[in-house]
């Protein structure tokens, strides 16, 4: 028999209906959220316990970290959706389970803000209440940027006996007529070249919270304090210049030119003694050049010998001669780049990107095969990272070396059966052709397995290149060299660039000449450590 409804059964029914589909999608989207936690969890856990398992590795896990923001939001929402639903009806919302809520930290301010206790009982009405406690709740809030001008007066006094007119001296500035303090142009200095947010960007945004500034104005303050800070980026260069061993890279910078963008080139030169134990600090220099031409890696390293680890340009040879004063550069090879073809060829990602016409995807068994024996000797080299250099060379002769030698036997066993033109023998030859560069790492314990450390100096710089587009002109490249080389310097030795440019700006006048290693970012933080720590 078929039941019969009035609208308003009707209307309550599917009101049921409703919140009964809002909580079953509340619940889907939890555990989707669930679900993306935990593989992010893992991969971060993995990378570790093992380390970085593939070049890969680090765009892996910020991808799983967009995955879980996009699925924790869509759990909310679902979840916020579903209460609204609920609450027509008798259904029970979906509630998430959500971590127990950290404390906020210490050192921030609070502000009370008590809510007026009843002044009668609300059950009986009697005025006789006695305190019993307090429960608070924390909500984080914030204050928008905070604008002041700083009024220094400095008072003029007469001699009433020789009549000569007294006044204390002007206090420095970094920039010429010091309408800045060294707070807000280091926060300039680290907008444009560690969050690479153009002049005009900052400008507008100032111009929104109230403070109008013409670019001019912010362009010539730029210049100035790139001017001061110019000893600082030499001082870095000599004690990255005194190491024996060197990381170097380079990636392109657009500069705008007359009719056209040219493409110029950024040099990048790391220190970093870490991975075999070294007690220098890490650092990193930078130089801008119009071209690729291998005359710059020579002048810029001139005068210095040792162990360069790059990749195979031939604009290095020159570092090569045997011939050079004051000696021969030793060349060691990366390992990331040589294995970076053989994966494109098994990465299916890669491979669909570049497919046309609809072709079948053809993952190359031998390449594969590369993958996985390249893959092995990154893996026991993991296990080596920080030991001193002797016995980083120790080991590696019992872990290292077999696989090594495998590999360089299994590929030229493999490579004689290949076509010239065949991509997996491409990528053999690569490491074929420099064999005895790609293992030289075996021989000497300082030298790393791959040139990783300068591709992550020059990594910011990549990206940076989506915001600002190009760069000025020949100048402008040779600023952001020297502001590049003082921020990632400082990350490296894991200071926060823009307290350390702030504080430096506003010393560097009362220091002498041989004071100013004092302001170098590995003597800066050892100098605050101890105040850190009482703090």
């Amino acid at each position: 028999m078929t039941e019969i409804l009035t609208l308003d059964q009707a209307l309550a029914r599917l009101a049921v209906a409703e919140a009964e589909a809002a909580r079953v999608r509340a619940i889907n989207s939890d555990l989707e959220a669930r679900n993306a936690l935990l593989e992010l969890q893992n991969e971060k856990m993995r990378r570790e316990l093992y380390g970085q398992r593939s070049e890969r590795g680090q765009r892996l896990v910020d991808q799983l970290e967009i995955s879980f923001e996009e699925a924790g939001i869509s759990a909310a929402e679902d979840e916020r959706l579903g209460e609204i639903a609920a609450a027509k009806t008798t259904v029970k919302a979906f509630e998430r389970k959500r971590p127990a809520p950290r404390s906020f930290p210490d050192h921030l301010p609070r502000e009370r803000v008590v809510i007026a206790a009843p002044e009668s009982c609300p059950c009986c009405g009697s005025d006789k209440l006695s305190k019993l406690g307090e429960d608070v709740t924390e909500t984080l809030e914030v204050i928008p940027r905070r604008w002041k001008v700083i009024q220094t007066v400095r008072e003029k006094f007469s001699c009433r006996a020789c009549e000569k007119i007294a006044q204390p001296p002007a206090p420095f500035h970094v920039t010429p007529r010091g309408m800045f303090g060294p707070s807000f142009l280091a926060m300039v200095l680290f907008e444009k070249y560690g969050q690479h947010q153009p002049l005009n960007r900052q400008r507008d945004r100032y111009a929104r919270e109230g403070v109008d500034l013409s670019l001019s104005t912010l362009a010539d303050q730029v210049g100035a304090c790139v001017a001061v800070l110019r000893p600082l980026y030499r001082l870095i260069e000599a004690h990255v210049l005194t190491a024996d061993r060197l990381h170097a890279d380079d990636t392109t910078v657009p500069v705008q030119a007359r009719t056209k963008t040219v493409t110029g080139r950024l040099w990048g030169y790391v220190r970093d003694d870490r991975p075999f134990g070294g007690p220098a600090p890490p650092a990193a220099i930078f130089h801008y050049s119009r071209d690729r031409c291998g005359e710059h890696p020579a002048q810029h390293l001139e005068g210095w010998a040792g162990i360069m680890q790059a990749d195979a340009y031939a604009g290095y040879n020159e570092l090569l001669r045997a011939e050079r004063r004051p000696a021969p550069v030793r060349r060691a090879l990366c390992w990331a780049h040589a294995r970076r073809p053989l994966f494109q060829l098994v990465d299916v990602a890669t491979m669909a990107r570049k497919r046309r016409n609809k072709q079948a995807i053809v993952i190359s068994p031998t390449a594969q095969a590369a993958v996985k024996r390249v893959d092995a000797i990154f893996e026991a080299e993991r296990t080596l990272w920080g030991k001193p250099a002797a016995e980083r060379h120790a080991l590696r002769q019992d872990l290292v070396r077999p696989l090594v030698e495998e590999l360089g036997a299994w590929m030229r066993e493999q490579r004689a059966s290949l076509s010239r033109h065949d991509p997996v023998a491409k990528a053999m030859d690569y490491m074929l052709k420099a064999w005895p560069d790609f293992t030289a790492f075996l021989d000497d314990g300082r030298i790393c397995l791959s040139n990783n450390c300068a591709e992550r100096a020059l990594r910011g710089i990549a990206l940076g290149r989506k915001a600002w587009l190009f760069a000025g002109s020949d100048r402008g490249g040779e600023r952001a060299a020297v502001l590049f080389s003082l921020i990632a310097t400082c990350k490296l030795n894991d200071v926060d660039p823009q307290a350390w440019l702030a504080d430096v700006l506003d010393r560097l006048a009362g220091l002498s000449q041989h004071q100013l290693a004092d302001l170098l970012p590995w003597n800066w933080k050892a100098q605050r450590q101890p105040v850190a720590e009482a703090a």
